[in-house]
């Protein structure tokens, strides 16, 4: 920007203080010409009450000590939490000093319309530079954020031009926007800003373009690539009318592929990446087409070498097919679309919502003045809901009411709790859209007699979990089940607007339901939906069934980890509430000291309830005996008793109505500590083996009654696929790449070592009816409880529509036994084993995943006497929980 200005003939200069401790008065002023007049400090922090931030202090300071002449000094703050700070802002800076009286303590890259410290920006003020530049947009977990890298490689090593690459996403774990931004050309780049206008932009979802008029990022006669369903004959009339203006006003040159088909074909599932990643080296021309390929082809091996040769040759498929499918389109030059873009939050939304969270959602966030944020920071809950999402390539339909079994299997698996299951009277039906589907009731529900299923299709991320564990098979059609996956583009607005009037029905009366079966307990209220976990997430069945079970009365410490990302990210919410406004009480605190978080919740919920007891009986005259004694005697066992101490404490409030006491005042705010509140600690097992486990192990000692939620994925998911004390013997991961050589961690055992810890160790893909129990026994029983939940992830190595059947095959082979031990039962009957004896050899579940099959090819013998290690392992584990079976 300096270098700019200069050629425009301006005096300006730019200071970088690189060493600032210990701060050299001399040397820092000397390095200031006498000359300059003017000074804007500028501090990338916030330091709150001080009267000014550090770098602008010791500026004026060095000025006062030197004894020179002070030149005016003003101070700002820029770039706090990746705000952007671009040429036309540095610009900005300058231009504020030529002012007769310039803004001291000042925000750059903000507007700030509450106490107005804001700079005005020229944005049309523009640095010119000879490398070109390229931005490319996809979704989390497409690939397209690692093809990009590999390109930026592939064109700094291959040619002579510097290059640039940097990444812009948000930290959901997938189905977020990403940005790519690339930069290369013959001179060192120096442009550390986001680029606005590119010669080539790539869109990689198509839905994209329904929302965003992305064309607009593209310099005129630029080119503009577009993922789509449609080819170059039918691509013009599915875009927006601004986006066909663009193209036309700008003469872009526009391409079209269909890059989700080239990877459907070449088995890639959504990874669309190298595809997209052939499509640019072809159009742009920066290499040689077949050097291009051949590059590429080259870094899929480095990349994807270590998951497996069969999918390196599946990439090398998409490559060879992906110019095929290259098309340019030749456009009229007129405009003949109506289309408006799709709205990015649902119109339905509160306004806060779209007007907000919606910019945010859309990438429009730095738009937003101070005064749109709520003044305390707080942003709602159960907002994830309005996000039209819209990502899935396939979705599921429920294609045949008759055959399906009405188990719910489908529902307990999905990890977004994007199909659901009621079960209502025909009356509740009246107005449904035609073709709405429903079914008898198999079984009896007081007061209903239909059973409904519905996918939401703009939430679904398409993992295919739901098809797979569906067990309702056509005996007449191979391969068709009851539910069936579908091209999205297809059936979107039928199922949608089933889906609308299914949000409607009624939920069944939870007081009427036993939720002693997976099938019952989905007919219950998930509070927690559509979080940013990947697609076929392993991790968010556990949670999603804890809400439907205990979400309008619980608290969640949440350690820092996947389960904190999906869980509370922003700038929306999946955890949500029911229709009285009762949901989780959720909170994130640090990786470490989550468990002693959660134990300080705990210590804390019992003063508040005992506080709330002892006021109770203090008034017992005001309130009457007879509530005093109801809200007492409640066990809350039941949902119709945990119903009723809701009724009871609306009582007490009542009977306080007009009292205005201290004790009556305090009792209104402690009243609802009256009911029975579960404290939930939920984190990973990079916290609960590894980082955190000394707190863990601290409040399982402690005797409260806590529950503990180990999401178990065996290895830093987060992170990226690094090992942990739970990883197990003989997989590859990072900082073990050749295999882990020494056992799991046993930490059930461990907890069960203590006498007085509720212990179970799950696998709900496996035998979800065990799961359903243990949780209900951890939560109900009386002192601290732990429950290792086995759960697959991506850095298994495989396809997560497989995850129950990998959970399945793990059990089955003893690698992951199921059990529960619970102290309150009488000795003799504590430890329950509840899987059977190992049905299959440990090698046909492990080499089935890429984390143990990678190290036959890097290391046949390693791996052979890895296997036989790991084997002996199972066995001497299985051998070790027969001889509980005693306590």
């Amino acid at each position: 920007t300096v270098d700019e200005m200069m050629k425009r003939g301006e005096k300006v200069g730019a200071l970088f203080v690189r060493l600032y401790r210990p701060f050299s008065v001399k040397d820092f002023v000397d390095a200031i010409p006498e000359t300059v007049k003017k000074i804007a400090v500028l501090d990338r922090t916030k330091e709150s009450g001080s009267i000014g931030e550090p770098l602008y202090l010791d500026t004026v300071n060095a000025f006062v000590e030197s004894g020179r002449p002070m030149p005016r000094i003003i101070g700002g703050r820029y770039g706090l939490s990746s705000k952007e700070f671009n040429p036309s802002m540095v610009k900005g800076v300058y231009d504020e000093l030529l002012k007769d009286q310039p803004k001291n303590h000042f925000t750059v890259g903000i507007i700030d319309d509450v106490t107005h410290t804001n700079l005005d920006i020229d944005k049309d003020f523009k640095v010119q530079t000879n490398a070109k530049a390229f931005m490319f947009y996809g979704l989390g977990s497409d690939g397209t954020v690692s093809a990009n890298k590999n390109s930026i490689k592939i064109i700094g090593q291959t040619t002579d031009n510097y290059v640039q690459g940097y990444f812009v996403y948000d930290s959901k774990k997938a189905g977020a926007r990403t940005i790519s931004h690339l930069r290369f050309g013959p001179d060192p780049i120096h442009s550390t800003y986001l680029i606005d206008e590119a010669e080539f932009v790539g869109v990689h979802q198509f839905d994209f373009i329904q929302k965003f008029n992305l064309a607009d990022k593209v310099r005129k006669g630029g080119v503009f690539l577009l993922n789509s369903p449609f080819d170059k004959d039918e691509i013009w009339d599915h875009l927006p009318k601004k986006v066909q203006e663009t193209i036309i006003q700008k003469e872009l040159d526009f391409y079209v592929i269909d890059a989700s088909k080239v990877a459907y074909e070449a088995k890639l599932g959504r990874r669309i990446n190298t595809v997209l990643q052939t499509a640019f080296f072809a159009i742009s021309g920066v290499l040689p087409q077949d050097e291009a390929i051949q590059k590429i082809k080259d870094a899929i091996v480095k990349s994807y070498s270590h998951k497996g040769d069969h999918i390196v040759q599946m990439n090398f498929r998409a490559v060879d097919t992906a110019l095929e499918y290259l098309q340019k389109v030749d456009y009229p030059k007129q405009v003949t679309s109506n289309r408006d873009f799709e709205p990015v939050m649902d119109p339905r939304a509160p306004e806060y919502v779209k007007n907000v969270l919606g910019k945010i959602y859309g990438g429009e966030g730095d738009s937003l003045p101070v005064s749109a944020f709520e003044p305390d920071g707080t942003f709602p809950l159960g907002t994830a809901k309005y996000e039209r999402q819209n990502i899935a390539d396939f979705v599921p339909v429920w294609d045949d009411v008759n055959l399906c079994t009405q188990c719910n299997k489908c529902v307990e698996i999905c990890p977004h709790a994007a199909i659901r299951a009621k079960i209502v009277s025909h009356e509740d039906l009246e107005g449904a859209p035609e073709g709405f589907r429903s079914v008898g009731i198999k079984g009896r529900y007081e007061g209903v007699d239909t059973y409904v299923l519905q996918v939401d299709p703009v939430h679904c991320t398409g993992c295919q979990l739901c098809v797979a564990v569906c067990p309702a098979e056509s005996k007449e059609v191979e391969g068709f089940k009851s539910i069936n996956m579908h091209p999205r583009l297809d059936v979107q607005e039928k199922e949608e607007a089933y889906w609308n009037f299914f949000a409607e029905l009624p939920w069944y009366d939870r007081k009427k339901i036993k939720p002693t079966t997976i099938k019952n307990v989905q007919f219950l209220e998930p509070l927690f939906e559509y979080s940013g976990a990947c697609p076929g997430c392993g991790e968010t069945p556990y949670i999603k069934m804890v809400t439907q079970l205990y979400g309008d009365s619980s608290m969640i410490a949440n350690a820092t980890g996947c389960s904190s990302i999906y869980g509370g990210n922003l700038p929306t919410t999946p955890y949500t509430m029911n229709e009285l406004g009762q949901g989780p009480a959720w909170a994130n605190s640090l990786f470490e000291d989550n468990a002693e978080y959660g134990l300080g919740m705990r210590l804390a919920l019992n003063a508040k309830q005992r506080e709330a007891y002892d006021l109770l009986n203090q008034m017992e005259d005001i309130i009457g005996s007879d509530l005093v004694q109801a809200i007492l005697t409640n066990p809350e066992n039941t949902e119709a008793e945990k119903e009723q101490q809701i009724q009871n404490i609306r009582a007490v409030r009542a009977a306080l109505e007009g009292i205005h006491t201290p004790e009556a005042n305090r009792m209104r705010i402690l009243a609802d500590y009256l009911r029975k509140k579960y404290v939930w600690i939920i984190g990973g097992d990079g916290w609960a083996y590894d980082i955190g486990y000394g707190g863990l192990d601290h409040a399982l000692a402690s005797g409260e009654n806590i529950n503990v939620l180990v999401l178990d994925t065996e290895v830093y998911s987060n992170t990226g696929g690094q090992a942990s004390k739970a990883t197990p013997l003989g997989a590859s991961a990072k900082f073990a790449v050749a295999g882990k050589r020494t056992p799991k961690k046993d930490l059930a055992l461990q907890a069960i070592a203590y006498g007085n810890v509720y212990v179970a160790q799950i696998a709900m893909g496996a035998k979800e009816q065990q799961a359903l129990r243990a949780i209900r026994e951890a939560a109900e029983y009386d002192g601290p409880s732990i429950i290792i939940a086995y759960s697959h992830c991506i850095e298994h190595g495989y396809g997560m529509e497989d995850g129950a059947i990998h959970q399945e095959l793990a059990v089955k082979s003893g690698y992951w036994p199921l059990f529960r031990y619970n102290p309150q039962k009488p000795a003799g009957k504590r430890f329950s084993l509840d899987s059977k004896a190992p049905e299959i050899p440990l090698q046909d579940f492990i080499y089935k995943e890429a984390r143990f099959a990678r190290l036959i090819k890097q290391n046949p013998e390693n791996a052979k006497e890895l296997l036989q290690m790991a084997q002996e392992e199972v066995n001497a584990r299985w051998e070790r929980l027969q001889i509980f079976s005693n306590l």
